[in-house]
């Protein structure tokens, strides 16, 4: 089993800026994959930014020049630093991990980003 805490999330202006953590505990094997999804109310949840633990990264369109994806693997850590906010943003920030062996997910609980306009 692997457990994920999220946290960073919070209120902030259209322009601002926060920077989110994801530290995974438990059963942590390499090579995984952990991301970052979220999903605002009415919306799937969708994919933001992925990183492996050799540091390929992946982002979705609508975060690409914004968003940064980083991981610190003698931590277990996980980050999104997240500038030039939008309102369209505003969602719940799920933390991933991706057990390669079996395809297994697990996921955070989430932490809530609300951009205001």
């Amino acid at each position: 089993q692997v457990q994920l805490a999220e946290s960073g999330g919070g209120l902030v202006q259209a322009g601002g800026s926060l920077r989110l953590s994801c530290v995974a505990s438990g059963s942590i094997f390499t090579p995984n994959r952990m991301g970052w999804y979220r999903q605002a109310p009415g919306n799937q949840r969708e994919l933001v930014a992925v990183i492996t633990s050799g540091g390929t990264t992946t982002y979705a369109d609508y975060v690409k020049g914004r968003f940064t994806i980083s991981r610190d693997n003698a931590k277990n850590t996980m980050y999104l630093q997240m500038n030039s906010l939008k309102p369209e943003d505003t969602a719940v920030y799920y933390c991933n991990y991706r057990r390669y062996l079996g395809n297994v997910d697990y996921w955070g609980q989430g932490t809530q980003v609300t951009v205001s306009s």
